[in-house]
């Protein structure tokens, strides 16, 4: 499986606001509907992917989440993870209602969570039991003619819930289910489930971003070597490439440490980072495409900021990162504020990243424009920056591939 996937089915009130969202359990990103065989394990999926891969605040902003929690799921300590403020936990009338299940209930309810009973066709004692612990019931009305529907309105209007009609797949539904007075909707009519993803990061990349990180701070070298140690595949790429870098070092190459000292701290950094857009995708053609446009990317970012300062060694590494690590968030499938976090960056790198904000921001926006050839943000932002025209660019555009091509094969 490529990455987290999880979908989201809008839950609107009488004037078509959003007031919460279902969450449901998906395992592509088409899929409309999925056959789950297993409640509590496509519960703790969408658990973990709502709270853990794709960030909770991304998933729900500020609405509450509706999270389908069998019994099972009820009487775990999982539940606990779930921030009251948060859920709603939809409960159904065909589960086995037990003593310690109600009771469950009943203490959760009294630490703040709140509950929904789904999928109600019809009144009878299951329903009964569990009413006094809800505070919605969601009524399956695709399953009943207009008069059980009336009927089983008017048998929920006698306890202090909210109605929310569940599968709403037409006008006509909808009006008559806003005549019966319920609060909240939900259905096709509205917005079919959309299915979110965050791309599954690569357990390689993610120790190559810890090894970056050991390099960019004041780590000793023991550390570095330490950590090349944990990752065989790692340290024999370094041997290689230092071995075509520095081909005119006399001595043989004979520890790990030899090496990053012959290769230097800058040029670890650098190598690190573009090793991150092909580790362990030889056969993956958009990540070989990304590492080449990375690589392009920093370089030229370097040339422009060369031709910017000719002087301030400082302000080329400086742009060179942010021309790499401008495209990791795509790679990793990690929002950029959690590399900048993790990484330590400076602010004006930071900006630069997030907003594209500040000198280096900017020429990242034309480094961008470039790639794409938007030939009138290019001239304006020319303009703007006063030190470069777009023959120069051109040239230096020249240099950065080649240099990008020549690493490429290096890393390959």
């Amino acid at each position: 499986m490529g990455g987290f996937f999880l979908g989201r089915q809008p839950i609107l009130d009488r004037n078509h606001n959003l007031v919460a969202f279902e969450l449901l359990f998906r395992q592509e990103e088409t899929e409309e509907s999925v056959n789950v065989t297993n409640d509590f394990s496509a519960s703790a999926n969408v658990i973990v992917n709502a709270y853990g891969q794709l960030g909770i605040q991304n998933v729900l902003g500020r609405q509450r989440g509706f999270i389908n929690a069998d019994p099972d799921l009820v009487m775990s300590d999982i539940i606990s993870l779930l921030p009251s403020k948060h859920v709603v936990l939809e409960i159904r009338e065909s589960s086995t209602i037990s003593t310690e299940f109600l009771q469950r209930c009943n203490e959760l309810k009294q630490k703040g969570y709140q509950f929904a009973l789904d999928n109600i066709v019809a009144m009878n004692g299951k329903v009964e039991q569990l009413l006094p612990i809800v505070s919605v019931a969601k009524v399956d009305i695709l399953a009943l003619e207009k008069e059980q529907l009336i009927k089983l309105v008017h048998e929920l209007n006698r306890w202090p819930v909210l109605l929310l009609a569940l599968k709403v797949e037409n006008r006509e539904q909808e009006m008559l289910c806003m005549q019966l007075g319920f609060q909240m909707f939900q259905g096709y009519y509205f917005a079919k489930p959309e299915v979110m993803t965050v791309k599954r990061a690569d357990p390689g990349k993610l120790s190559l971003l810890k090894l970056l990180t050991l390099v960019m701070g004041e780590t000793d070298i023991e550390e570095i070597e330490k950590e090349f140690k944990h990752q065989p595949g790692l340290s024999y790429n370094l041997m290689r490439m230092v071995n075509s870098v520095a081909s005119g070092v006399p001595q043989k190459i004979n520890s790990i440490k030899h090496a990053i000292m012959i290769l230097g701290r800058k040029q670890l950094q650098r190598w690190i980072q573009l090793l991150l857009y092909s580790a362990n995708q030889s056969d993956d053609s958009m990540s070989n495409a990304l590492m080449q446009t990375a690589a392009t990317r920093g370089k030229l970012m370097e040339l422009i900021a060369t031709s910017e300062r000719p002087h301030d060694k400082n302000h080329h590494e400086r742009a060179f990162m942010v021309g790499i690590l401008s495209l990791l968030d795509v790679l990793l499938g990690i929002d950029m504020q959690q590399i900048i976090d993790k990484l330590g960056i400076p602010e004006d790198m930071s900006q630069a990243l997030l907003t594209r904000d500040g000198r280096l921001g900017q020429e990242l926006k034309l480094v961008e424009a470039n790639e794409k050839g938007d030939i009138t943000l290019i001239q304006s932002l020319l303009h703007e920056l006063g030190f470069l025209n777009l023959a120069e660019l051109s040239d230096i555009e020249i240099q950065a591939v080649g240099w990008a091509n020549r690493i490429g094969d290096a890393t390959s």
